[in-house]
């Protein structure tokens, strides 16, 4: 894990990427004390994800395509029932 301050990390930003890159975490600090960090995202997929693999396993009942009851739409409304 590097440690920075923040300036460091405003000036020099750039020149850590590589290190972001390649797993590694910032800890960026306000006066040598530890205020957030910097993690490096998960590496993009190179192939597609498939579809339909949960073909079957899930069922929705004609319940589900049926209005909401009149409480539930003023709650999403905001309005007291």
């Amino acid at each position: 894990m590097i440690k920075l301050n923040i300036h460091e990390a405003k000036t020099h930003l750039s020149r850590y990427l590589k290190h972001l890159e390649a797993g590694e975490t910032i800890l960026l600090c306000r006066h040598n004390i530890p205020i957030a960090e910097i993690r490096p995202l998960p590496q993009q997929r190179n192939s597609r994800r498939p579809l339909g693999t949960a073909k079957g396993q899930v069922k929705v009942p004609p319940a589900f395509f049926e209005p909401l009851p009149e409480e539930i739409l003023r709650a999403f409304e905001g309005q007291e029932s």
